[in-house]
């Protein structure tokens, strides 16, 4: 079930705010946990009994970890306690187990047709694949439960004993398929104790709205552009059948100003689909009056690759360094072992986005950005801010190139026609616009340049607009707010026939 859909917003989103809203406190994480349910079963139907799977090890986890620590601190208490003592050393060895049950779903289901066609392209084996699909927020919840388990383990948050606040904590169903990623702590005290005033209903419900008008009306309008370009790429090398995750180069489908297009235009696809479900999440968390963590901050307006991880999906990177980046040192072990922890991560994080190597690559490229960026600060000091942003939004720009190949080959005839140079005019685009057949040779060269300015007004539109979160924080909101925002839904309902999934579903 996605948010941008009449299902959601006519028939679901009203009856649990209307349910939730009158029943009472002691029982709205009951129906937060059962509606979060129902919202995954509607989509996930086979895979939601693995949901359930999940938040009971998760839950189990918590307790046996919490009751492992407390016996080990009772130990610490009484060092002459020799049984407490020996049975107390238990509890990383608890943590390890639980840790590797509920990671090894994630394994299992995201990596290992991967890691078998890996282990045959290398070792010349015959290693049969599994072929299962990838269920819906798997890498997202199961990210959430290992966090829960380090934090209970290091004495950062009590493990919680009411099975149904935990399970109301996994399944929340604002982040429970695209984050953001949600730490135990961060809502602990709000799961307890919540009361609902009108006035977060209200910012939630602005919050919604500005989410929903950035995924309908902007990324699915690119989406749909992207994947036209796409198309005729792809048409124009003839290929065989049109491969919807890959960009085809050969060929002069659109050339190289259409290949300049389709890089920008998926780039701020990327970011409004995402950012644009982050913030449905948090309007929607807003409104049962549970506060989710911002995941965007204008990354495009970063100066450096070091700040753009700091503004783009900030949960993640906020999980990594405190679970990953930390543990292994972080930078109080020197130069060289803080460049090894930076470099561990971001391959962490490139194989979190998808089971390939070209994610692989992807990770491997932010690293080596990150790390000579730390290297050369005291170097670059000197350099105009203009100048850092282009190249930080040039190699941006470059690397979400990399989510959309399907392997080397492909990403070097992507890359050789972005340099080649030429403008290649193809009738289909501009019948996409309504441009009439016999015209298009009269003007395409104008036409291309024309889309070309178009995209990269969105660009500057986006660098130089505050956000929602800096929208939200200087905005007083008035009675004819909401006619505005009826109309913005009115509009955006109109456009629901072109609809898209978000892309990260499928990380």
């Amino acid at each position: 079930m996605l948010f941008s859909s009449i299902t959601f917003l006519y028939y679901f989103l009203p009856a649990v705010l209307v349910i939730y809203y009158l029943t009472p406190a002691k029982v709205k994480n009951l129906i937060l946990f059962l509606a979060s349910f129902v919202f995954y079963l509607w989509g996930e139907p086979k895979y939601s009994v693995l949901l359930l799977f999940s938040v009971a090890v998760g839950y189990m986890g918590g307790r046996c970890i919490e009751y492992q620590r407390q016996k080990k601190c009772v130990c610490a208490a009484d060092p002459a306690d020799r049984s407490g003592k020996y049975k107390g050393r238990h509890d990383r060895l608890v943590v390890g187990i639980f840790t590797a049950m509920t990671l090894g779903l994630l394994v299992f289901f995201k990596y290992m047709d991967f890691l078998a066609d890996s282990v045959n392209r290398i070792l010349g084996t015959h290693v049969s694949m599994v072929q299962i699909a990838l269920p819906v927020g798997i890498s997202f919840y199961t990210f959430q439960i290992i966090s829960y388990y380090v934090d209970v383990y290091r004495g950062e948050v009590a493990a919680e004993h009411n099975f149904v606040d935990f399970a109301a904590y996994v399944t929340m169903f604002p982040q429970l398929i695209a984050g953001p990623i949600v730490r135990f702590q961060s809502v602990q005290a709000e799961l307890k104790h919540r009361e609902i005033t009108w006035e977060k209903t209200g910012e939630g419900a602005a919050r919604f709205v500005c989410g929903l008008c950035k995924k309908v009306l902007i990324a699915d309008s690119l989406a749909t552009f992207v994947q036209t370009l796409q198309n005729i790429s792809e048409t124009a090398a003839k290929t065989e059948a049109v491969v919807t995750t890959g960009i085809r180069a050969e060929g002069a489908g659109i050339g190289t100003l259409g290949y300049w297009v389709l890089a920008l235009a998926f780039m701020l696809q990327l970011y409004y689909d995402f950012s644009g479900y982050s913030d449905m999440a948090i309007g929607i968390s807003w409104m049962l009056n549970l506060d989710l963590p911002v995941n965007f901050d204008s990354p495009y307006k970063a100066y450096s690759v070091v700040e753009f991880w700091k503004r783009w999906h900030i949960s993640l990177t906020g999980f990594l360094t405190k679970y990953i980046y930390i543990p292994l040192g972080g930078s109080r072990k020197g130069n060289l072992r803080t460049y090894c922890n930076t470099m561990i991560v971001f391959l962490c994080s490139g194989i979190w986005h998808g089971a390939s190597w070209m994610f692989v690559l992807w990770g491997a490229l932010h690293g080596v950005a990150m790390v000579l960026t730390k290297a050369l600060k005291r170097y670059g000091e000197w350099i105009p801010r203009i100048l850092k942003r282009s190249v930080t939004l040039l190699f941006i720009n470059f690397t979400w190139i990399i989510f959309r190949t399907a392997d080397l080959k492909e990403l070097r005839e992507v890359f050789r026609a972005f340099l080649k140079g030429g403008i290649s005019i193809n009738p289909d685009l501009f019948q996409f616009f309504g441009i009439a057949g016999n015209r298009i040779g009269e003007y395409a060269i104008l036409y291309s340049i024309l889309l070309l300015f178009s995209v990269i007004g969105i660009l500057v539109f986006l660098l130089i607009a505050p956000n929602a979160k800096e929208a939200a924080e200087k905005m007083k909101y008035k009675v004819w707010h909401g006619f505005v925002a009826a109309g913005i839904i009115a509009l955006c309902i109109l456009h629901f026939s072109g609809v898209s999934s978000f892309v990260y579903f499928n990380f």
